[in-house]
This record gives structure tokens, sequence and C-alpha cells, in this order.
């Protein structure tokens, strides 16, 4: 009975299975071969052992300026699309006429996440001549080349994301519906006004929402891609040159798949350690309910 439970579950689970080896887990293995090889698509390949590795680090100043341009998109957009969440997840908690409607509404923005016409719509939005600056020249203050300058470009590109802070804003929501009403009447007796009541009962409650949000935010932000590609092409002056950016033109701009791999295990390297050490640090702030 018990070896049969288990081929109908496998049964199944068999369509993920199967789509999980064919579509992630051999491409997966491919990527970790070709990058020990000169794969370029076309012609045959050799391999060459480390050489994609050692030239990367050594030979690339692409390299290490896409991934500071990436750890300042990360810093940037990271901690300010979770701290929107948190505050709008606060503000639409109340009990108020209508408020499921404005959930709904600030929700929409993360169901077209990532979209090529979320892109270009924000091109249009921060162009020169754009919406917003005729918005600002309304009221006296100079247009701002937000595209065209390296010290504006990365951060109006950053607001894309976070903008669609909708999917952490719901978890937010979620976890402040299930914080006990009783904590907070404890505090009010306690004489704790608002603000401390939020940084001392609140946030500590929320805090496993917190970890799991950056979790996620942070291997989404480390993997960007499609809005620097739409808006901005990577500039100007290499500005918004975040790593998916070089690892797309490296694969599919100059055909060298077997550097792009490389590429690609590295980039895996560097979120795996983030991720490991945001894990590491969680014991001494995230708090669950039974610690």
């Amino acid at each position: 009975m018990k070896t049969k439970k288990t081929l109908t579950g496998l049964l199944y689970i068999l369509p993920w299975l199967a789509g999980f080896c064919l579509l992630q887990f051999v491409p997966l293995c491919q990527s970790l071969w070709y990058s020990f090889t000169d794969f370029q698509l076309i012609g045959e390949s050799r391999f060459v052992g480390i050489e994609n590795f050692k030239k990367i680090f050594t030979a690339d100043p692409q390299f290490w300026q896409s991934l500071k341009v990436t750890f300042l998109y990360v810093l940037i957009a990271v901690p300010l699309k979770i701290a929107f969440a948190l505050f709008i997840a606060v503000v639409l908690n109340q009990k108020l006429a209508g408020i499921n409607l404005f959930r709904t509404v600030y929700y929409m923005p993360s169901i077209l996440g990532g979209s090529i016409a979320i892109s270009v719509l924000w091109k249009f939005l921060f162009m020169k001549q754009g919406v917003i600056n005729n918005i600002i020249g309304t009221i006296g203050i100079p247009a701002v080349d937000w595209l065209g300058s390296p010290a504006w470009a990365l951060f109006t590109v950053s607001l894309v994301t976070i903008w669609q802070f909708g999917s952490s804003m719901v978890l937010f929501l979620a976890g402040l519906k299930q914080i006990p009403e009783s904590l907070y009447e404890a505090a009010r007796l306690d004489g704790a006004g608002r603000v401390s009541i939020f940084f001392r009962v609140t946030l500590p409650m929320l805090t496993p929402i917190v970890f799991f949000n950056l979790i996620m935010q942070m291997i989404n932000a480390f993997q960007e891609f499609t809005t620097v590609f739409v808006i901005t092409q990577g500039g100007p002056l290499k500005s918004t040159y975040l790593y998916g950016m070089m690892l797309y033109e490296q694969g599919f701009k100059y055909f060298r798949m077997g550097y792009a791999s490389a590429l690609s295990w590295i980039l895996f390297a560097v979120i795996f350690i983030f991720t490991s050490l945001t894990f590491k640090s969680s014991e001494s702030w995230v708090h669950y309910g039974d610690s």
C-alpha cells in the first residue's frame, strides 16, 4: 500500500519532474560544461579549462564595471522597495471604506512586473522632454536628464523595481493581520506611542517576512536585465551596465556562449554567497513566534 501511494504521488508530479529535468537541470549541467569550453554556438567547441574564468577576473574590465553597477543597483532597489512596501502595507492595513480597492490598485504594478511595455513607458516618462520633466517644469524646476546623466540613470532605472512593490506589500499585509491585538493593547497601557509601537511591536513581529522579502528581492535584483536593456542599453557611459546586460551581450551579441556560461556561474556564486550571509545574519535579527 505504501509503495502504491508513493508511485501514485510520483505519477502526479511526473509532468513537473519532466519539465524540471529537460528545461532546468539538463541546461544547468550543460552551462557548467560550456563554462570550461570556448563554445560559440557555431562550429566545434574545445575544452579550455579555467581560461574563461581567468580572463574574466584578470583581463575583462567590463566584468568589474558590471559587478560594481549591479551591487549599487541592489543596494538602491532592494532596501527602498522593501521599505516602501512595508509603509504602504501599514497604511492599507487600516479599516477604511473601499480599502480593498486601494489594495488592488497598489498591487497592479506587480502583475505587470518585468514587462517590456512597462520599461518602454518608463523611458517615455523620464526622457529629457518626458512627462516628469514637464511636470516639474511647471513649478520652476529645471529639466533633469534622468536617463542621459550617469549620476541619475541608475537611480531612475531602480525606480521601476521599487514601483513594483505589490508582491512584497501583500506579504507584509498578511503578516500585519497575524499580529495579536493584545500586543498593541499591552504597549498602549505601557504608554507607548505609535512610533514606539511600530519599532518595538510591529517590526519585530514582521522580521520573518522582511527576511523572506529581502532574500527574494535580492536574488531578483542580481539577475535584473529587461529594464536596463529596454530603457538604457547599459548607458550612459556604462552607468547602468548591469551584470545581466554583460551576460546577454557575451552570449547573444558576440556568441561567446562558453564565456557567458562562465559569467553565469560566477553570478550564481555571488548570489549564493550573499544569500548565505543573509541567512547567517538572520540569527541575530529575525524573531519567530517561539523565539
